[in-house]
């Protein structure tokens, strides 16, 4: 009975101790979910279908822009173009008096890209605008070799620099958005209309109160 008592005691303890183990090293011991690596930033992406912000019409940039800025633009021109009146061609040919001209004809005697003598039209404003982006584009085959300036603020600057030198057409004019003060003109006889329904009713209110 003793022997009984004695291994009933044994395993007791036993069990005993393996809880306690137990318990103890799930505090040291124990499995996570799987780890997730977090970024250290966010790369924001732009929702499909957006677009830029417009920035500045061309008419506004020529109204607000400078011949004295466009000159410094055109200091990246000189290489290629003389811009005084009577100025040899260079590389390219002599820019005095360009705007207003037909393009690929303004120098007589200078050798014009197929490309650009076959272009067609007059250097106005938004053509020159466009040549400046990307003669390339603009002209496919062209012999010059500049790939253009992508801030539209230097292209109406340097416009103005050539319009400085032999003149060109006049300038165009801003168009003001008349749908945007249309807007406006109804939302502010919406409210107007509101007030004065609101007033009235105001009115019919007082004067049931006064006759009850």
């Amino acid at each position: 009975m003793s022997n009984s008592n004695t291994i009933f005691g044994w395993v007791l303890a036993s069990g005993i101790v393996a809880l306690g183990l137990s318990s103890i090293s799930g505090k040291f011991f124990h499995a996570d979910k799987p780890h997730v690596e977090e970024f250290g930033y966010v790369i924001e992406a732009a929702e499909e279908g957006a677009t830029a912000e417009a920035g500045p019409s061309l008419a506004e940039l020529l109204q607000t822009g400078t011949a004295a800025a466009g000159e410094a633009v055109f200091a990246k021109c000189t290489a290629c173009h003389t811009i005084d009146q009577g100025g040899a061609d260079g590389i390219g040919p002599n820019l005095y008096g360009v705007l207003g001209t037909g393009i690929g004809q303004h120098a007589a005697g200078y050798a014009y890209s197929s490309a650009l003598a076959d272009k067609g039209g007059t250097w106005d404003y938004e053509a020159m605008d466009a040549w400046l982006t990307s003669p390339r584009a603009f002209a496919n085959g062209t012999k010059m070799s500049f790939a253009g300036l992508s801030s539209a603020e230097d292209r109406a600057n340097v416009i103005l620099y050539l319009r400085d030198h032999g003149g060109g057409p006049d300038l165009p004019e801003v168009v003001v958005e008349e749908a945007a003060a249309d807007e406006g003109e109804e939302a502010g006889e919406g409210v107007e209309a509101e007030v004065v329904e609101a007033v009235a009713e105001e009115d019919a209110d007082a004067a049931d109160n006064i006759e009850g």
